[in-house]
């Protein structure tokens, strides 16, 4: 049944005018906010190598694709350049959403609120309300000769393909995925993990809080006052929640840490810490407005070691507290390279075996290994090549902020400790491994802590197409937070030597 001509044209003119109100909208707010639009480009993973580039095109082209839908001459050209551009904002989502390490911010302005799925499904309508629109313009206004369905079929197919290979380009040649490459070898053991269980928690809102010999327990960030407590062993769950006292403070990124036989609920932003114990789950106030802190591990009962910004320096500072004393601050373990706070970003743990606290860098290929007062102290290295940190620093004056003109290069992305080791999720590929695994599993470097040298390393599968969210080692089990999935496998001793308590403690 053909559709009357009155009909083509309304919805030609339809799609047309939601095309040319997309674009005038989304140039303009681009245009509005610039500098956070050019911020944003630079912290793609695709297209931080061309940001500056894409930056000025983008909105051109909309408002260049907008004024020939508006005109009748350029229409036709116009709608095949609009279906184009559509196209590749589409593959660029799909492509950072199942191909990307990581996933930037969205383009700003009302799509903003959306989600990126949400957004692929709003691209992909309006690729097909083109399309349509394509398919019924009208025959006696195309140029040159009429076309028949078929050939509008075969340049509509032509369009999608070369768009497609724009964006793919794009990927093949973006700054990240030259950068995973690096020459520097792994060594897998054959099977150096079993799998022993796997707990379905039913929710993906859980984050490991800590763990003893027999429970892992987990915190919530969408219920941060309830404890789950899951037994390694029998894989059977109990709840707590916990009594906190009634304090009028405005919590912003409260954090759970369970070391047995106490538990500590912390809020650096506040800043405070509450303690308690986890027989009956009731802290009290144990810190209030004594620093100010990014990062918090718990030494034992009365100390903690913080990440926090330095008065002096304003930059990061590794410091110890006693909760009835003053703070601590060690001004020189952290290795200012760029700016002393974006360059010094990392990870902080305590080994409770060795008695050290330890610091990863996320940028650069080092780690700190430092007593429990932090003054004494050795550099470890892990084994890829990134020894400067790769960051790029934009200034946004509209708000007054500091922030990364584009995403860094990751070296290091989570780690676990226990007795003699340390555990690095690793984010760069090393000589001849096979780069299909790195989109199914993820690579976890170790590193004998009391030798200061590289081990071995081993993999740790997706689960349901998700890359895990955490890990921790306890002992020889390595228990692994993916989605709504716990995974609990054995480390073989052929590679890995299990702490011995009833050995006497070793020392660097």
């Amino acid at each position: 049944m053909k559709l009357p001509a009155t009909i083509k044209t309304i919805i030609i003119e339809t799609v047309c005018l939601l095309y040319v109100l997309l674009f005038v909208y989304a140039a303009l707010n681009k245009l509005l906010d610039f500098e956070n639009f050019q911020v944003q480009l630079g912290q793609s993973p695709l297209l931080s190598t061309f940001a500056e580039l894409v930056s000025y095109t983008v909105p051109a082209v909309e408002f260049i694709i907008a004024f020939m839908l508006l005109t009748v001459r350029l229409r036709y050209a116009g709608m095949y350049a609009a279906f184009s551009l559509m196209v590749m904002f589409t593959a660029y989502i799909f492509i950072m959403l199942h191909f990307s390490p990581f996933v930037p911010c969205s383009c700003g302005g009302v799509l903003e609120k959306l989600s990126w799925n949400q957004h692929l499904i709003f691209n992909i309508v309006f690729v097909v309300l083109m399309l349509i629109a394509i398919l019924l313009y009208r025959t006696n206004e195309l140029p040159a000769r009429t076309l028949n369905f078929k050939e509008r079929l075969t340049r509509i197919g032509v369009t999608m393909i070369f768009s497609v290979t724009v964006v793919t380009v794009f990927f093949l040649l973006s700054e990240d995925t030259i950068h995973r490459s690096n020459n520097f070898t792994r060594r897998f053991p054959h099977h150096p993990t079993t799998f022993k269980s796997e707990i379905d928690l039913q929710y993906d809102s859980y984050y490991i809080a800590g763990y003893d010999d027999e429970y892992v327990y987990l915190g919530n960030s969408t219920a941060p006052l309830t404890v789950t407590m899951v037994n390694i062993a029998h894989q059977n769950k109990k709840q707590f929640v916990i009594q906190l006292p009634k304090y009028k403070f405005s919590y912003t990124a409260p954090r759970l840490l369970v070391k047995p036989p106490y538990f500590y609920f912390a809020d650096g932003t506040v800043p405070c810490i509450f303690r308690g114990s986890i027989s009956d789950w009731k802290p009290s106030l144990v810190l209030h407005k004594k620093a100010y802190f990014s990062l918090i591990a718990p030494v034992n009962v009365n100390k903690a070691a913080l990440r926090v910004i330095g008065s002096k320096t304003h930059e990061n500072v590794l410091a110890t507290i006693a909760y009835t004393d003053s703070l601590h601050l060690n001004y020189t373990i952290l290795e200012k390279q760029i700016d002393g706070v974006f360059d010094t970003d990392g990870m902080l743990l305590y080994n409770a075996q060795l008695d050290k606290i330890l610091y990863t860098y996320y940028y650069r290929n080092e780690f700190i290994i430092a007593n429990d007062s932090l003054n004494s102290y050795s550099i470890g290295h892990t084994i890829d090549t990134t020894t400067q940190a790769q960051i790029k620093l934009a200034k946004i004056d509209s708000k007054k902020i500091t922030t990364l003109a584009k995403q860094p290069v990751i070296v290091n992305k989570k780690t676990a400790t226990y007795g003699n080791y340390l555990f690095v999720n690793a984010a760069l590929i090393g000589k001849f491994e096979p780069k299909d695994m790195w989109k199914k599993a993820s690579i976890i470097d170790v590193y004998d802590l009391v030798k200061n040298t590289y081990a071995f390393s081993f993999y740790i599968y997706d689960k349901g197409g998700e890359k895990m969210s955490e890990f921790i080692i306890s002992n020889d089990l390595v228990i692994v937070l993916t989605g709504k999935y716990l995974t609990i496998s054995k480390l073989r001793s052929d590679y890995y030597v299990p702490w011995n308590p009833k050995k006497p403690k070793q020392t660097k």
